[in-house]
């Protein structure tokens, strides 16, 4: 095991009375000292403060490197405080320290796993009006509120500090002056199935948005989004085994959870700021057109949805057990490719201060129809790639956050309280649809309307059913000849048809084409009768047409559904907006907009009735195509984090329930499943399911579910409890546990924080004695996810772990 970086010097900076030292051969005795542990212990209540401890110096005796010997405030070292929710040793805090990006020691491991236990002696103490603390240059400070030089961390179950302290806006850091500590960066991230994309702005001036458009290997060519691709280039054989980086367990290459060894560069990997391929990563751009990769990795986060065709499971779990990584680790690496990137370019565009001394939060999202468990797969594949450990994450949906954006840039004109619009965003591998009825205009105000559905019928479909048309003119066996020893041949006729038929196609006359495409398939000798000329496969408009067919039926199919659900309830679509990378296509606007107003309109009358009205309103649907319909996902995303969420309430995609026990009831319950309890005294039935949401019911942010809740507890019997929550995506839930239903997460209550006035002490006629205790489960459903907490008559005690399977 590599050696690791310890501290050598720590001290206490706090405000002190007169008095002495208590510590043990002090040469201090006749007065305090603030380098002194012993005296920052006897600080006066009314001037003591939750104590900033300065990490002065990072060291190790074994490394050879000068500057690991170097201040931190020369390193721009990242501290932190760690808090765990099992018990610790009392009166210790624990501190990791981040990689030192300049230490020139190749045998030094310098990773944000190794840390150093400081110990606390005394109890500091809470002052009423905790004084302004301004953070000197040269110093980083760090205090039990989980707070760095005034910049809260949100530490999983652990309440923000009253006594955090803020910055002073006007003080410099690293030689230059920092902004106001409200100011904010705020980076979204599109993480695609095809592309991926990334958007930032800064809070004082939200209305420049910037797009990065410039990538690794991108060869000077700017692009709104790069390839979610990516590979290991490394010899395998190298590999070796390094400190898991999540707890172990066993794992698959294509189970979401992370690996427990990785490649022997992996550490160099996550001590470089390089993006650009480095630690034997190659990403995005950085392929040539026949390098394998892995592709559509995105998909195997969510088990519960079907993999397209074109994704082969086995070839991608052979990919993933050459390099032992699993998709997780796939997923974490290629987003912490993104986020250094991301990062590097923020620092160029804002300079190297600005960036460290502003709090960056991260908007990453999801597709709305994934499982839970696949957005909390998700969320901790980026919070390994390190958009969570440094800075404020958070997740939303797709077509929410595209929602956002264009129901924004369409206000001025468009919008009235009561309009329905349909987002349907129309990406590379998915299709995401989402309904929205405007509640308010100022500010801009909406519910969801309709549950939210979706598929897989994106534009990346089109490229292997041209695949099959292909295969079908050429033959199998000249195709896959072609595949094998002319890769670059098959890669640019794709790229053609990817680039210029995809993207022009439309049904006016010629297919917008100008009549028949020559697809380059340079090489390949002439064939009159599959339609080789020249090196060109000729393509009619109408077999063109035949490859669009079935991906357009199938996103006409489910704006339709969206449409009549809002019917059903009484509502008149006002408009379909279209966005993301398919929803640029001319062919899609056409066929959508023909198919939702194709219907003749009624006889003309002077005096229209209301019934002829709503026949109008019915009839016309207006489909529209914003600006930068690409990137609108991601820039709905940054101005998510820059206002907060405008959704009031959203519908629920499934029943979640509880299973539970209940008293026999021989009119209901079948006489085999009764089971006689020695507590109760009675007969009882188990895995009966109570369903606290139905589908489509409206839940509002602000009020979570409640979920009801009573057990026993024998004397000296554990006060963990583990709840199975449960979901189900049929219409009619069943009324008893059923195969079929899905195991959405387990929950884990600790009930040890519960006074113990609270349990009830009962008796049974034996004279056995057991505790009972009432208590429920909050639950709010948030853009892309669940969150729980503990409740007893109404008090809170705690957050609830979920596991998500």
């Amino acid at each position: 095991m590599k050696p690791t970086c310890e501290s050598s010097v720590t001290s206490v900076s706090t405000q002190t009375t007169k008095s002495s030292c208590s510590s043990l051969g002090a040469s201090h005795p006749n007065e305090l000292d603030d380098s002194c542990i012993d005296c920052a212990s006897q600080s006066s209540p009314a001037t003591s403060t939750l104590r900033p401890f300065r990490i002065r110096e990072a060291r190790n005796p074994q490394c050879s490197c000068d500057h690991c010997c170097a201040p931190i405030s020369t390193l721009s070292c990242d501290i932190r405080v760690l808090t765990k929710a099992k018990k610790v040793q009392p009166n210790v805090v624990t501190i990791r320290t981040s990689r030192i990006p300049h230490c020139e020691d190749a045998n030094m491991d310098h990773s944000t796993t190794n840390g150093f236990d400081v110990p606390i002696r005394g109890r500091p103490s809470t002052p009423r009006s905790p004084p302004v603390h301004h953070a000197s240059p040269t110093e980083i400070e760090i205090n039990t509120s989980g707070s760095v030089n005034g910049q809260t961390r949100n530490f999983p179950n652990t309440a923000t500090s009253p006594n955090a302290r803020v910055p002073n806006p006007a003080q410099p850091l690293n030689g230059l002056s920092t902004q106001a500590a409200s100011d904010r960066l705020i980076v979204g991230v599109d993480f695609g199935t095809t592309y991926s994309g990334v958007a930032a702005v800064y809070s004082a001036t939200p209305e420049d948005v910037d797009i990065i458009k410039t990538w690794p290997g991108g060869n000077g060519i700017t692009s709104d989004k790069v390839p979610t691709e990516i590979a290991y280039d490394i010899d395998p054989a190298t590999s070796t085994t390094s400190p898991p980086v999540s707890p172990p367990g066993p794992t698959s290459p294509l189970s979401s959870k992370p690996s427990t060894s990785t490649l022997k560069s992996k550490s160099s990997l996550h001590n470089s700021n390089s993006s650009s391929g480095s630690g034997g990563i190659k990403w995005g751009f950085q392929f040539k057109p026949e390098s394998p990769r892995l592709r559509c990795i995105k998909l195997f986060l969510d088990r519960n949805q079907k993999l397209p065709h074109f994704v082969s499971p086995l070839e991608t779990a052979v990919q993933l057990r050459r390099y032992d990584k699993t998709v997780m680790d796939a997923v974490s690496d290629y987003l912490t490719q993104l986020y250094r990137h991301t990062l590097d370019t923020l620092t160029r565009r804002y300079g190297a201060g600005f960036v460290e001394s502003t709090r960056v939060e991260f908007v990453l999202t999801v597709p709305a129809v994934w499982s839970d468990a696949a957005k909390n797969a998700t969320l901790h594949a980026a919070e390994r790639a390190g958009m969570g450990s440094r800075h404020e994450l958070r997740l939303i949906s797709e077509p929410e956050a595209a929602a956002v954006y264009t129901l924004k840039a369409i206000q001025p004109n468009h919008l009235d309280v009561g309009d329905n619009f349909i987002v349907c965003d129309a990406g590379g591998g998915t299709v995401d649809l989402i309904a929205y009825r405007i509640t308010q205009l100022t500010p801009l105000r909406v519910e969801e309307s309709a549950v939210g559905t979706g598929g897989l019928c994106g534009s990346a479909f089109l490229n292997y059913r041209f695949e099959d048309h292909v295969r079908e003119r050429l033959g199998a066996e000249r195709f896959a000849q072609m595949r094998e020893k002319k890769p670059k041949c098959w890669m640019m006729g794709l790229r053609y048809f990817e680039e210029f038929v995809k993207r022009n196609f439309s049904m006016e006359e010629g297919g917008g084409l100008g009549g028949e495409v020559n697809v380059p398939f340079p090489g390949l000798p002439d064939d009159e009768e599959a339609g080789l000329d020249s090196g060109f496969l000729v393509m009619t408009p109408e077999q063109v047409e035949a490859i669009f067919e079935p991906v357009i039926k199938e996103v006409e199919r489910l704006v339709e559904g969206q449409v009549e659900a809002i019917r059903e309830n009484g509502g008149v679509v006002k408009g379909i907006v279209l966005v993301g990378g398919f929803g640029q296509s001319n062919y899609l606007y056409q066929r959508l907009r023909a198919h939702f107003n194709s219907a003749p309109p009624p006889p003309y009358t002077e005096r229209p009735t209301h019934q002829v009205a709503d026949a109008v309103a019915h009839r016309t649907v207006e489909v529209m195509q914003p600006l930068y319909a690409w990137t609108a996902v991601v820039r709905g995303a940054v101005l998510r984090g820059l206002e907060g969420s405008m959704v009031v309430s959203r519908r629920s995609r499934w029943h979640y329930g509880t299973s539970y026990a209940t008293v026999f009831d021989e009119a209901k319950h079948p006489v085999a499943d009764r089971y006689w309890s020695p507590l109760w005294e009675r007969w009882m039935v188990s895995d009966r399911m109570q369903w606290h949401i139905a589908k489509g019911t409206p839940i509002s942010p602000d009020q979570p579910i409640s979920f009801h809740y009573t057990r026993n507890f024998r004397p000296n019997q554990s006060l963990i409890v583990e709840d199975d929550l449960i979901a189900c995506a049929d219409d009619m839930p069943p009324d008893a546990y059923a195969h079929g239903l899905i195991n959405v997460c387990t929950l884990t209550t600790d009930l040890n924080a519960v006074p113990k006035s609270l349990f009830t002490r009962l008796t049974t006629t034996k004279g056995v004695e057991f505790d009972n205790l009432d208590f429920t489960l909050d639950m709010r459903i948030e853009s892309a996810g669940l969150v729980f907490e503990l409740k007893v008559d109404g008090v809170r005690y705690g957050s609830v772990e979920a596991e998500f399977h």
